[in-house]
């Protein structure tokens, strides 16, 4: 990994004892491994942790945490680390990683899966669709289910199921106290809120219990176009949105697609405006749909039906480690002078570095808020944006945020004031993640579990201060597994 300067790493842990209580394995800077264990996905972040843990087993986990607290250390969980740039300086920190942990459980009954820990949605999605079902899946097949999940997850097929934290009927995690318990309606309610769409502070997750859906097929694909036809191309997908149900998604999207070899050659070294679509319906009701798109003519459409396991590789997300930055933001219109403002940031004349910058479109079922629904009860704002470039050198790092920052700037008056956790990047407020009051009442939520703040995620919460915590019922319900 590039260095602007050295590096210092934290001072030796001894770690024979704990070596002697796991099944897994430990790295430390002394060992030939060390390098290769702190990567996170995401290769431009420099991991520099105390000691790695890879946890075979729930025990594992509850070894490497009492050892923790022995120690005057933290732990921060990490399934895969795409997004791992919030999570600051790693010194007094286990990184504790959970890739290992790898089972998948489908009741076909019950419509339900059990995931462990390192599950990644490749592997769900895959094992539903044995079945005739369909998972809430993200984007990139190789994203980890559990951290997905924790930061609210946005599925193609959320505008008519919903948020994916919200399909979650359990949650199997071990506390700061090195307790293992289970968190559903009924058991743990407060936590279990919590753990639906706040993020990763409240405890080492190691298995996620969540609904799946009867489907097996969509009606999906790609419209081409030359990057320099976008102002009619966004005009017309905005004019679009307004008409249509819940079962179809349009994503907006900038591409400038690097001259590798990766790259199909119709593509490959080209820059195209390009709107994706998914429609959970047949064939025929899908391309009246998109028509009005369709008659401006695209350079290239793949719309077809295909089976919901192709939606893994749909977005041509990269499916390894890669070196990126970026950031997203949430925005509460889409006006034609936000458009046009985009077009003047990311567009043709924009000289912009982004690899790729998209609009998804929102509401329906994900803006429903409901009362048995989690921290991120629904996604108030319309539509979501995230940009994202490589950033194989320091250097091509901080282009890539400055031109994020211009496109932040140039659609500011439209910001929501909100972010999604899994599209923030870069550090933010509690209030921005969360609003004011689901944000208070998961500090509230830390400190009954984690009072000392000992579990660290990538957008942390810290706990409430003594003056700020409610009283704690007394019929509050506490179950181990």
């Amino acid at each position: 990994m590039s260095q602007t300067t050295p590096v210092q790493e934290p001072p030796r842990l001894d770690v024979l004892a704990l070596r002697a209580r796991l099944d897994g394995e430990v790295a430390t800077p002394i060992d030939a491994s060390w390098d290769e264990a702190r990567k996170a996905w995401n290769l431009a972040v420099d991991q520099r942790p105390a000691a790695v843990v890879y946890a075979e087993s729930v025990d594992d986990v509850v070894e490497t945490i009492r050892f923790a607290r022995e120690h005057g250390l933290r732990v921060a969980p990490q399934g895969t680390g795409h997004n791992a740039s919030p999570l600051g300086d790693l010194g007094d920190t286990i990184l504790l990683k959970t890739s290992r942990m790898r089972r998948v459980e489908i009741d076909a009954e019950k419509q339900q899966a059990r995931v462990e820990a390192g599950v990644l949605w490749i592997e769900v999605v895959e094992a539903a669709a044995e079945h005739g079902m369909a998972a809430l899946a993200g984007s990139s097949p190789d994203v980890g289910v559990v951290g997905y999940t924790l930061g609210g997850g946005l599925s193609w097929l959320g505008r008519k199921y919903g948020i994916g934290a919200n399909s979650v009927t359990a949650v199997e995690l071990v506390t700061a106290d090195g307790r293992l318990v289970r968190a559903d309606a009924d058991n743990e309610p407060d936590l279990f809120w919590a753990l639906r769409g706040g993020g990763g502070s409240f405890g080492v997750v190691t298995a996620l219990e969540f609904r799946l859906y009867p489907l097996t097929e969509v009606y999906a694909g790609w419209l081409f176009f030359p990057i320099e036809r976008a102002e009619e191309v966004l005009y017309t997908w905005r004019w679009t949105l307004d008409s249509m149900p819940d079962e179809m998604t349009l994503v907006a999207r900038f591409l400038r697609l690097p001259p590798i070899p990766d790259i199909p050659e119709p593509l490959r070294g080209r820059s195209f405006v390009v709107v994706e679509g998914i429609y959970l319906g047949d064939e025929a009701d899908g391309e009246e749909l998109i028509r009005p798109l369709r008659e401006l003519g695209p350079e290239m459409d793949t719309f077809a039906t295909i089976p919901t396991t192709a939606l893994s590789h749909f977005h041509m997300d990269p499916e390894h480690p890669v070196p990126g930055a970026g950031d997203g933001m949430m925005l509460s219109d889409l006006t034609t002078e936000a458009l046009d403002r985009l077009i003047e940031a990311v567009g043709a004349e924009s000289e912009s570095s982004l690899l790729s910058v998209e609009i998804r479109h929102l509401g329906g079922a994900i803006a429903e808020a409901k009362p048995e629904n989690g921290a991120l009860t629904a996604f108030e704002a319309p539509f979501v944006l995230f940009a994202v470039g490589v950033a194989a050198t320091p250097e091509m790092k901080a282009t890539v945020e400055a031109h994020v920052e211009v496109l932040q700037k140039a659609l500011a008056p439209w910001d929501a004031g909100r972010a999604y956790l899994n599209f923030a990047e870069r550090n933010t407020t509690g209030q921005r993640l969360f609003g004011a009051d689901a944000y208070a009442r998961l500090r509230r939520v830390k400190a009954d579990y984690d009072p000392q703040d000992m579990i660290r995620s990538n957008h942390p919460i810290p706990p409430a201060r003594p003056a700020e915590r409610r009283v704690r019922r007394p019929s509050r319900t506490r179950t181990r597994v």
